[in-house]
């Protein structure tokens, strides 16, 4: 309490209500009511009755029932004025607050103690917090009735206020005093909840009515899945997530995944938000043409949605910024109040027995302040989460919403935006997961454009009050500096921007690295690619320089633009006034240093939210392209045949005879009724005749994929009803293109397209009404089960992916895994058919050959009930056994007994004569359709063709048909690639799957070992200078505060002293500030210095870590052994050059900064407090503890929140990509509203985890900030107590309390930075893992000198008792292996899956772990040779196709040795040539990632080409033959026999007729060669394993 407030000295035996030391307390003689003190007491009567009624009901009635009744979330109902009585509540409170503190001021005037002034007040908080805790208990249990209590209560206290601030008018006692404001303002809230109560009887009617209102509760809390309650508690718990307290502790013992967060409520789902977003769109269509360009549509249409709530959130943010400025302006009451000698403050006036004191007596008393200033910080931290959360909850929805809204745009997307580059799926899937991120982000910052402007201004005139003229100049200087600030930001922007497009390309090449490098290390070509992401990684690392430059710039300003705004005030400020003005003092001092810290926050903000402005601007342009982009049509309607075509006006022909023949069977006696229908059937008969049963048809059409020449020109076709049409022709002449047609993906450029249904029902009347209907209006087409050439797969399960969302049929299952021969590849896998397949889990390590995707695609085709099924092309990845048996079985037998309409598009000539109906295409038009016998007779040529290769299938198939129990002996190429040639290696696969989930699930304290390597990779220059430079940096801080305090401290010494002296002449009187303000700029010009310093060591240290980690990273991966890549997911080690190493170049060094930074600061600000007031060190341990414990379960919530949004986020993305991948089977199926259903469980996933992260960072910085107010509460009560009792000087004072708000800053920041590098540490963890992988041995005994030149020259291959495997903790592969195989021999290998014949030739590589035995080539040893040179020397075709992004040239020689000449003649050989000189560059054509702009079989055949440029003495062929259609495949057999006639050529057969021509067949069973010899001899033994693959089914 204030020095000269209470004048005579208190007696503490003299304590009483109305206390001793008034004669006049007692006395009633004009009245009670003119009695102050029984005024007091009579406002006492309704807090005791409340107290003693509701007691019984809360603590006994509630204790009885709290072991028998859980009161679970769904019995939550607000009655009518929840939040408005919780505010009034909270209003209350705080006048109540201030009723005590003014009346323990009052009582300072007193001689005896006068509880009357403040003990009703006490009385009424309890009352109030009891009554809020008593209605809270009332409206959870839904039983208004014993509201009856509160309505009594407020009644009777609205009352006695009343009366009291009656009686204080009726004596004259005025707005002058504090205590008559504060009663009219008790009075004035009391009746308000009195209205409140009398409201919520009026509304539900509990009382006094006969019918009380029946009230349920929202449907979301009658959802028990529904556990996100932010939108559902009561006001206190709102804005303090109370309701997460239970959520955040028990994240702490079991880790928080989707089930933990339940779902989304109902009104923050994404498909409530859609609907407000297309309401809103909507609206704008309404009240004009939208625009094709320009995005001010939309910005109207996201104002409109989900403008409400944004404004909510900016008066939030305005009233905690006006808060805000409670913080400074408090510091400098107090310190003034401290360091003035004058404490004279209106005198207090005494009436009705007490003393009034007025407000500004009130406000005078420092203790006051200090508990206002609490309060303040608050309220204010409150309002600001508060702001926080509704801006980010807005956003998510938007989100949401705008996500929705693009998937439902891809739905009807033109397949040529896709095919043609227009628009590719990354595109797409950046709009997703980066745009519509802007947006949220924007709305999340969206705030701080509103009340910026409001906050500059207010703190501006707040330190012109304090400084005068010279605060103007410093504003000028950060005004000066912003522009430079938004400079620096537009530049890091660029940068950042700049060097995404080069992580792009390097993460473009490092994928294509890692998918292709068993290719790149069989060709020796790793140190090639190696390079090429090498020289990308050098140009990302110069724009990553640039961005650390320039991130060092801005960090750099956010510390030096404070410092030298505060130099150039106290500068201008000592300058302009006189030497004998002694305005300097510490009051001025650390106020306007506080107003400082509040006013530079919002312009260093102002280049974020402008930053973030442009991006929303961007993004929302992006968005407006997109929506506009061009669309199919919605369904491909069969066109109405007119006169003028000469076709009548029919719809379906086939329900025409079919309602002829209906009407036949009816009865004579309808035959009137319908004469006019037979009428019209006559009259169609000719027609009908033409068309009979077409299914359908397309005259004249023509079809590009773009705007340019037509794909497809004069297209005149039919498909007849429930027959096998066959569509052939060689690769590129448009079979796909024409399916695609059909289905209405292809743009039409003119022509009609026909589909015809048949009638549910046989009934005349509805023949006669499908059949007037088509005279009206055009049949839907309905669902179709297609295939796609190149299959497509959900990231779903093999079950899954062959339901595609139909109701299960165990038999019909079944069949169709029988009928597509599945079983085997699915005893293969490790979960069986609930295997999760799909590209995202390619990534995981589940791997399908596609062989095995070519057959799940075509088994959900046949699982579907459609009437029409296309395959495309089917066969193209399947052995001679598995065609056939999807042949026989699949489509003639399984889809013929259904009467099912069949389109199949393949190579496979010797199926024609199955066919109903063929249709030849050549060079994008119809060459001919038939009947197999029609084409003979219309096209002899042709058919001879056919015949031919027909033969020749025909003689293939009678000696390459197994029998049933070799079944498996010939479709390796259908086992999964992940799988190694021993079953052994499965419990491998399982352990690498564990230890992959118990990474992902891994919960330990901060890996500070991490931290270690991370700041060990920096070297030893960096991090002793990134130490030093912090610590230097902030002790120097601390310092320019100690003298600020020590500078204006003298001044008031200097002050008091020539006030003692009285002196009147200026010279006596001067004060010198040169000294003073000499040091003061040294300090400052010094911290300018080392912020720089500091600014740069942290990014400098980032950049360097970042060049090292990744160096090695790469170095290690290119050599490791390929051991790796089979048990290790690709996804996995890609993820490590993508999103860890993402983290470590940009995230980690920031994230280390403001860690250091507010670690030390907040320091710093202990240190201060404990130095000014030591006793704070008392407070500081429970403080201290409550952190360590919010931390403590903060960080394991945050930690699992942020997991589970990034893992609900890689979900929704590859939602996105699959759907973009397989549109046209989405659309075929007709399976649109079902992936959309999907899309809003993955964003509605999505959203919950963000907005559980939202909540929690709220969580956290709430308790924090009320952490922090108390810790400036204990630092304000201790620092005046010190300053009254044990003279403290005022500069100290002020300089404890400007610390204590920065910890009140500051403190949140710790842990939320804590919490972020705890998961960034992560990153370097795996990163340095995977660095510590065994290399390859690259090195050889002998020198490349050593070998001879031109070696190997003969291509002799000698095997001695060979024994290899893929590990040493591995069984062996192959055992004790011989062979010789003789220069220019052409040997063909052959045995069952898991034998070891791709063991074999990986041996020759020395791709595996060689421990017995050698391999002669030309007489040396490849074990001496250096690997680089021996893999080098050899040419091998796999099964897959590879093909890199690049030009032509590059795909066929990376080394750049051959010639244009060997080129083209490569391929020429491969058939390739007139392909290749059709391109625009010819060799130079651009070929994209994964050589996605060809065709499967062209894919394969560059993959020959490129064996034949390297001419090589020994080839290896894994079949390579089977992307290609049969003509080009005979033409190259022949190829391949004369270009390597001399050479040695190893043929690891899959089909037997590739090596029925061989010079020797080797047959292998369980890694050893049980027969090697002539093909011809081997069939002459009877009772060889060769001779039985082929006689086995003769």
């Amino acid at each position: 309490m204030m020095r000269g407030y209470r004048p005579t000295p208190v007696s503490n035996s003299t304590l009483s209500f109305c206390g001793t030391d008034n004669s006049s307390a007692y006395k009633v003689d004009n009245g009670l009511l003119n009695n102050g003190c029984f005024l007091d007491a009579l406002g006492v009567v309704p807090h005791v009755f409340l107290l003693f009624s509701t007691f019984p009901i809360l603590f006994i009635g509630w204790g009885s029932q709290s072991s028998k009744v859980h009161i679970h979330h769904s019995t939550w109902l607000h009655f009518p004025g929840h939040n408005l009585r919780w505010l009034l509540t909270t209003v209350l409170l705080f006048v109540l607050v201030c009723e005590i503190a003014e009346g323990i001021v009052s009582d300072g005037f007193n001689q005896s103690r006068h509880l009357h002034l403040y003990m009703p007040a006490g009385l009424g908080i309890l009352a109030a917090i009891t009554s809020i805790v008593y209605y809270h208990n009332i409206e959870t249990s839904n039983f208004p009735k014993l509201l009856i209590a509160l309505l009594i209560y407020w009644t009777l206290a609205f009352i006695t206020k009343t009366i009291k601030f009656v009686k204080y008018d009726d004596h004259g006692i005025g707005l002058r005093q504090l205590r008559f404001c504060i009663t009219g303002l008790l009075a004035l809230l009391y009746g308000l909840l009195l209205g409140v109560e009398v409201n919520v009887i009026l509304r539900r009617r509990y009382m006094w009515f006969r019918y009380p209102t029946e009230v349920k509760p929202p449907d979301d809390l009658q959802d028990l899945g529904v556990r996100f309650q932010q939108p559902f508690v009561n006001l206190l718990s709102k804005s303090t997530y109370w309701w997460m307290n239970t959520f955040i502790t028990s994240a702490h013992k079991r880790p928080i995944d989707l089930k933990t967060i339940g779902k989304l409520p109902i009104s923050m789902r994404a498909l409530t938000n859609y609907q407000r977003l297309r309401k809103a769109f909507d609206a704008q269509m309404e009240d004009g043409p939208v625009p094709l360009k320009g995005s001010r549509w939309i910005w109207r249409s996201l104002r409109q949605a989900f403008g409400r709530p944004l404004v909510l959130s900016i008066t939030f943010r305005f009233m905690a910024d006006l808060l805000g400025f409670a913080g400074p302006l408090c510091i400098s009451g107090i310190v003034h109040h401290i360091s003035s000698d004058n404490h004279s403050a209106l005198p207090p006036v005494k009436l009705l027995g007490v003393h009034f004191i007025s407000s500004e007596a009130f406000l005078a008393n420092a203790y006051v302040l200090a508990v206002l200033l609490f309060l303040a910080l608050l309220l204010q931290r409150t309002f600001l989460q508060a702001s926080y959360y509704v801006a980010i909850e807005t956003g998510i929805k938007l989100r949401g919403a705008i996500q929705t809204k693009i998937y439902n745009k891809i739905m009807r997307l033109c397949t040529s935006n896709m095919s043609m580059g227009d628009m590719t799926t990354a595109q797409i899937c950046s709009l997703v997961a980066r745009d519509t991120n802007h947006l949220m982000w924007f709305f999340f910052l969206c705030p701080n454009l509103w009340a910026m402007p409001v906050q500059i201004v207010i703190g501006v005139l707040l330190l012109y009050s304090l400084l005068g003229v010279s605060a103007l100049i410093g504003a000028t200087v950060i005004a000066v500096l912003a522009p430079l600030q938004y400079f620096v930001a537009t530049r890091l922007s660029r940068a950042q921007k700049s060097t995404l497009e080069y992580t792009s390309e390097r993460l473009k090449k490092t994928n294509e690295l890692l998918r292709g490098i068993k290719l790149l290390k069989l060709y020796a070509w790793e140190h090639i690619f190696r390079s090429s992401v090498e020289e990308t990684r050098r140009q990302e690392l110069t724009n990553l320089r640039t961005f650390a430059l320039y991130t060092s710039l801005s960090i750099f300003m956010n510390a030096a633009i404070p410092i030298a705004a505060v130099l150039t005030i106290f500068v201008v400020h000592v300058h302009v006034h006189s030497a004998t003005d002694f305005d300097l003092s510490p009051a001025v001092a650390f106020g306007s240093l506080s107003l400082f810290h509040i006013l530079v926050t919002p312009l260093f903000l102002l280049s974020s939210v402008l930053h973030s402005t442009v991006k929303a601007l961007v993004s929302v342009q992006k968005l407006s392209e997109f929506l506009g982009s061009t669309e199919i049509e919605t369904d491909q309607d069969p066109i109405v045949q007119t006169p003028a075509n000469n076709n009548g006006n029919i719809k379906s022909v086939y329900a025409l005879q079919l309602q002829a023949k209906l009407v036949n069977r009816k009865n004579k006696a309808k035959q009137d009724v319908n004469r006019n229908f037979e009428q019209q059937d006559q009259e169609l008969t000719a027609s009908a005749a033409q068309e009979d049963e077409v299914c359908i048809k397309i005259i004249n059409g023509f079809f590009t994929w773009t705007q340019g020449c037509p794909t497809l020109t004069n297209i005149d076709i039919k498909v007849p009803f429930g027959q096998l049409t066959m569509i052939v022709g060689q690769v590129g002449c448009g079979k796909s293109s024409l399916l695609l047609a059909a289905l209405g993906e292809m743009q039409k450029i003119s022509g009609n397209i026909t589909w015809n249904s048949l009638p549910k029902s046989d009934s005349e009347e509805n023949v006669r009404a499908h059949y007037m209907n088509g005279r009206q209006s055009h049949p839907k087409r309905g669902s179709v089960a297609y295939a796609s050439q190149r299959p497509w797969l959900l990231n779903a399960t093999v079950e899954e992916n062959i339901l595609f969302d139909t109701a299960p049929n165990e038999k019909r299952y079944k069949e169709v895994i029988e009928v597509c021969q599945l079983q085997p590849d699915i005893d293969t896998l490790p979960q069986g058919d609930q295997t999760v397949i799909g590209e995202r889990v390619r990534d995981l390590g589940i791997i399908l050959s596609g062989g095995q995707r070519q057959r799940i695609s075509v088994a959900r085709a046949l699982y579907q009930q459609t009437n029409v099924v296309f395959l495309d092309d089917p066969f193209s990845a399947l052995d001679i056994h598995l065609s056939d048996h999807l042949m026989h079985e699949g489509i003639l037998k399984f889809l013929r007994q259904e009467k099912r309409t069949v389109v199949l598009v393949t190579h496979k000539l010797q199926y024609l004569p199955h066919a109903d109906w063929i249709i030849a295409m050549r060079d994008g038009t119809v060459q001919t359709q038939g009947t197999l016998k029609d084409i003979q007779c219309a096209e002899p040529e042709l058919f001879e063709q056919w015949r031919t290769l027909m033969n020749r299938q025909n003689k293939e198939n009678s000696t390459e048909l197994k029998r049933k129990s070799f079944r498996r002996a010939m479709y390796s190429r259908d086992t999964m690639s992940l799988a190694t040639e021993d079953e052994d290696e499965d419990s491998s696969t399982s352990t690498d799957e564990d230890s992959l989930r118990a990474e992902l699930r891994h919960r330990t304290t901060i890996p500070w070992s991490s931290f270690a390597t991370y700041l060990r990779a920096a070297g030893m220059l960096l991090l002793p200078l990134l130490v030093l430079s912090q610590l230097t940096k902030h002790s120097l801080m601390v310092a320019i505060d100690f003298w600020l305090a020590h500078w204006t401290s003298h001044v008031i010494a200097a002050q008091m002293e020539s006030a003692e002296r009285n002196c009147t002449i200026s010279r006596d009187c001067e004060f010198s500030h040169s000294s003073y303000l000499q040091v003061f700029c040294v300090l400052c010009g010094l911290g300018i210095v080392l912020c720089l310093v500091t600014s740069l060591a942290v990014e400098w240290t980032g950049l360097r870590v970042a060049k090292e980690l990744h160096c090695s990273l790469l170095r290690i991966i290119v050599l490791a052994p390929m051991r790796l890549f089979e048990t290790t997911p690709l996804g996995n080690i890609l993820n490590r050059f993508s999103t860890d190493t993402n983290t470590v170049d940009q995230h980690i060094p920031a994230t280390m900064e403001c860690l250091s930074r507010s670690t030390l600061l907040c320091v710093s600000a202990v240190g201060v407090i404990s130095y000014v007031t030591p006793v704070f060190l008392i407070a500081l341990l429970p403080l201290a503890i409550a952190c360590y414990f919010i931390q403590k379960y903060f960080r394991v919530a945050s930690r699992d929140l942020q997991q589970l949004e990034d893992s609900t986020e890689m979900p929704l993305l590859s939602h996105y990509s699959q759907t973009i991948e397989g549109l046209t089977t989405i659309r075929a199926f007709r399976h649109e509203q079902k992936f959309k259903k999907k899309l809003l469980e993955h964003t509605d996933a999505n959203n919950i985890s963000s907005l559980f992260l939202s909540a929690a960072n709220r969580w956290l910085e709430v308790r924090m900030e009320y952490v922090g107010a108390f810790v400036v509460l204990i630092a304000a009560v201790a620092s005046i107590t010190n300053a009254l009792y044990s003279q403290v000087s005022a500069g100290l004072v002020g300089l404890g309390l400007t610390y204590a708000l920065m910890v009140s800053n500051y403190l949140n920041w710790i842990v939320r930075n804590l919490a972020d590098m705890e998961v960034q540490l992560g990153c370097v963890k795996r990163v340095s893992a995977l660095i510590h992988t065994q290399p390859e041995s690259y090195d050889g005994l002998m020198t490349p000198a050593q070998v001879p030149a031109g070696w190997p020259k003969y291509g002799e291959i000698q095997i001695n008792n060979l024994s290899v495997r893929y590990d040493t903790s591995l069984k062996p592969v192959l055992r004790h292996v011989n062979a010789h195989i003789k220069p220019g021999q052409k040997v063909g290998i052959c045995g069952r899956t898991g034998s070891g014949k791709s063991s074999f030739s990986l041996a020759l590589f020395r791709m595996v772990d060689t421990f017995e035995g050698q391999i002669l080539i030309d007489g040396i040893d490849i074990a001496k040779l250096p690997l680089q040179m021996l893999r080098s020397k050899f040419s091998i075709i796999l099964q897959d196709p590879i093909l890199f992004s690049g030009t032509i040239r590059f795909n066929l020689d990376p080394e750049r040795k051959a010639t244009d000449k060997m080129l083209w003649e490569a391929l020429e050989i491969a058939q390739l040539m007139p392909v290749v000189k059709a391109l625009p560059g010819g060799l130079d054509a651009t070929v994209t990632e994964g050589g996605e702009n060809f065709s499967q079989g062209q894919r394969q055949l560059f993959c020959l080409a490129r064996a034949f440029v390297r001419k090589s003495s020994i080839l290896i062929m894994d079949e390579a033959t089977a992307s290609i259609d049969m003509a080009t495949e005979s033409i190259l057999q022949k190829v391949v026999m004369t270009a390597f006639a001399d050479r040695t050529v190893v043929t690891i057969a899959h089909r037997v007729h590739t090596i029925l021509g061989s010079d020797a067949v080797i047959v292998m069973k369980h890694g050893a060669i049980v027969e090697y010899d002539e093909p011809e001899a081997l069939l002459e033994q009877k009772d060889s394993v060769f001779s039985a693959f082929v006689r086995a089914d003769k």
